[in-house]
């Protein structure tokens, strides 16, 4: 019998003081999307009430807490933590990606640092992250994607009618130069290019974009909502998409 290829091991770190328990549930179905979750850490301080939303879900998730008491006003030492064990468990050798959830841009050196060894980084944040620790991962994900009623991430599917928009974090128009440079880089001579390698190629120029972003669960439902390009799926091929031509001037009338 066939053995199949065992998922990328990561590992999660969560920064408690900067993540809302609310998002645990689509935090780890978003993570099990890429691979298994190996290591399950979350750091903070337990000891007080502050917390006590995140104890009381840790053993749901198989999530182990990493006490850190906040002797020092000011000064965090959950973070100094959490850095200590991703560059230990870095030099383990042992996995192919981590996972950072927060929202701080003190982790964005972190996140380099793991990316110069040639591991994947994939941030987890909320809306209001630094552009810095955004960019310094492979791909990063807002929280508010992933909380209960957010649109659920699938597979294009251009065949039907895109689903109704969800609330979004951006309006739609914002996407649209970003797919739309996208197109440019990869495009043939006649404009069309395959709609999956999109998907694929804008991870690399914007790393934290995402459908849901814009209210969409599919890349596909985006792209038709925006008015803004062409959907075709040839005979035999991959749905593909180009830049709509842009609506031509009536000529002005004389005299």
């Amino acid at each position: 019998m066939a053995i199949e290829p065992r998922s990328p091991r990561l590992a999660v770190l969560i920064d408690a003081d900067n993540t809302s328990p609310r998002i645990a549930d689509g935090l780890f179905e978003e993570i099990a999307r890429m691979g298994e979750a190996s290591v399950r850490r979350i750091y903070g301080d337990f000891s007080g009430t502050r917390l006590k939303s995140w104890a009381d879900i840790l053993a749901k998730h198989g999530i182990i807490p990493h006490q850190n008491f906040a002797y020092t006003t000011g000064k965090n030492a959950s973070d100094i933590a959490l850095v200590i064990d991703a560059i230990d468990l870095l030099h383990s050798g042992r996995f192919d990606g981590f996972c950072l959830v927060s929202s701080d841009s003190d982790f964005t050196r972190l996140a380099a640092r793991i990316r110069e060894q040639g591991i994947d980084v994939y941030g987890f944040g909320a809306h209001k992250t630094p552009e810095s620790f955004r960019q310094a991962c492979r791909r990063f994900i807002y929280t508010e994607n992933l909380l209960p009623g957010a649109p659920v991430a699938g597979a294009p599917a251009p065949d039907r009618e895109p689903a109704p928009a969800a609330k979004a974090l951006q309006p739609r128009a914002d996407a649209v130069p970003i797919l739309a440079k996208v197109i440019g880089q990869i495009e043939d001579d006649d404009g069309w290019v395959d709609l999956g390698l999109v998907g694929r190629r804008v991870a690399n120029l914007a790393p934290d974009f995402d459908p849901r972003t814009y209210g969409h669960a599919k890349l596909s439902d985006l792209v038709q909502a925006t008015g803004a390009f062409e959907l075709e799926r040839p005979e035999g091929g991959g749905v593909r998409i180009r830049l709509a031509p842009a609506p031509s001037r009536p000529a002005r009338r004389r005299g």
